[in-house]
């Protein structure tokens, strides 16, 4: 290992990691083979010292000199802020043996996860510094998980003990807020920013008895009382650490606001909400509601997503669709607009959660109702695709009526 000025660095050479905070260096990325000319040229503007693997780094050849194009970047290279990799979610088949693959690589992650986020937990509760490079290690690791085998992870993070909810929990939050981030094309360094606020939101709950928080049955007036105030004990924990960005904080403290004003702790409503709080507030609730928990069962994520999307004023509607498109989910009953310039019913999808069924109804290029037909989406590149939401009131004919899901109850209870 050598540590060099960030002047000094050369393309070939093997990132290992950056002195000072990890958040503020200028890269999602904490490990990686430096290739990319637009990343030497963020990297040289970095005021700090690089830390440097030399046996991992590439002999000293072409690989290391600077083209004359990076002073001047190709016109048709990514626009400043945007995100370096987009998910794209490929198919699987369950039981096959590449799944079963996938799904053993991304357990391996989550159990390093698992101890990863139940130290750092103990560390604040504890009045010590969060480990930068661990949790930096950590985010780094469920960012490439995201680009190589995201069904895989998503799936593997639904599987939770209640021993282990609130740090799994945890992981999981991190992991759809980075790619809620991306799908919205934030930058690089609110991508970063927001991976930490998910993994640090429910640090507050270990103010909270273990008796409280895995009760199985309905919590008293006074046990919710105490489980709604995590969000400052999770505050104030994090303000002991200095390096700990705002944005964090602000999610720790605004994650259970809702939309018309009914959250907690400070009642904020409506775009007096942050975004990165909402997106939190998002992120918590669809993993909650799909994770077993001590006094009630998973929901199918579908099932998930149709409840959310019906229970009026809790999130930001317009963002929730956004999380859709992120995970490439959607509940039945929701009423879409095509990239064809069709609308259409989605549809009751049973298993196949690797795949959209719509059932098109209507043309808005011709204004004219179509008979109904079933149209499938699973990922082909060339194939139409979900672009918006469309109110029902909206609709421009009749729609199609359905036997879905019926309607579930917000849980009031406990809290997701």
């Amino acid at each position: 290992m050598k540590t060099l000025p960030a002047q000094d660095v050369r393309l070939g050479m093997f990132i290992h990691g950056f002195e000072g905070s990890w958040w503020q260096h200028p890269f999602w990325r904490v490990r990686f083979l430096l290739t990319d000319p637009q990343d030497l040229q963020k990297l040289r503007a970095f005021n700090g010292g690089v830390i440097v693997d030399l046996d991992k780094s590439q002999p000293v050849g072409e690989a290391d000199r600077v083209p004359d194009s990076l002073a001047k970047p190709d016109s048709g290279a990514q626009p400043e802020g945007a995100p370096s990799r987009r998910l794209r979610v490929p198919m699987w088949r369950a039981g096959s043996t590449a799944l079963k693959s996938q799904e053993a690589r991304a357990a391996k992650l989550v159990t390093g996860a698992l101890d990863t986020v139940r130290g750092t937990f103990d560390d604040l509760r504890l009045g010590r510094a969060v480990s930068q490079e661990k949790v930096a290690a950590l985010v780094d690791s469920i960012s490439a998980e995201l680009d190589d085998n995201a069904p895989a992870l998503l799936r593997v993070l639904q599987l939770k003990s209640k021993h282990q909810y609130t740090y799994l929990h945890s992981v999981a939050v991190c992991t759809l807020m980075v790619n809620l981030a991306r799908h919205l094309a934030l930058d690089e360094e609110q991508v970063r920013t927001l991976g930490l606020a998910g993994l640090l939101h429910d640090v507050g709950k270990v103010a909270i008895p273990d008796a409280v928080l895995d009760k199985p049955g309905r919590l008293t007036p006074e046990e919710l009382e105490l489980v709604r105030t995590h969000p400052q004990e999770g505050v104030a924990l994090l303000r002991e650490d200095p390096t700990i960005p705002e944005l964090a904080l602000e999610v720790c403290l605004h994650h259970h606001e809702r939309w018309d004003g009914n959250g907690y702790p400070d009642r904020q409503a409506a775009a007096g909400i942050s975004l990165p709080a909402r997106m939190g507030a998002i992120c918590d609730v669809y993993d909650a509601l799909t994770s077993h928990r001590a006094y009630k069962q998973a929901w199918l994520p579908a099932r998930a997503l149709g409840e959310m999307w019906r229970w009026e004023g809790h999130f930001d509607r317009p963002l929730l669709f956004a999380f859709m498109q992120s995970i490439q989910l959607f509940p039945p009953g929701l009423l879409v607009r095509l990239a064809s310039d069709r609308l259409a019913l989605v549809l009751e999808n049973g298993k196949r959660a690797s795949r959209t069924r719509l059932l098109v109804f209507y043309s808005y290029a011709e204004q004219a109702s179509l008979e109904p037909s079933v149209l499938v989406l699973d990922g082909a590149e060339a194939e139409d695709g979900i672009i918006d939401f469309e109110h029902e009131a909206d609709a421009p004919v009749p729609i199609p009526a359905l036997d879905l899901y019926a309607p579930a109850p917000v849980p009031t209870s406990a809290e997701p």
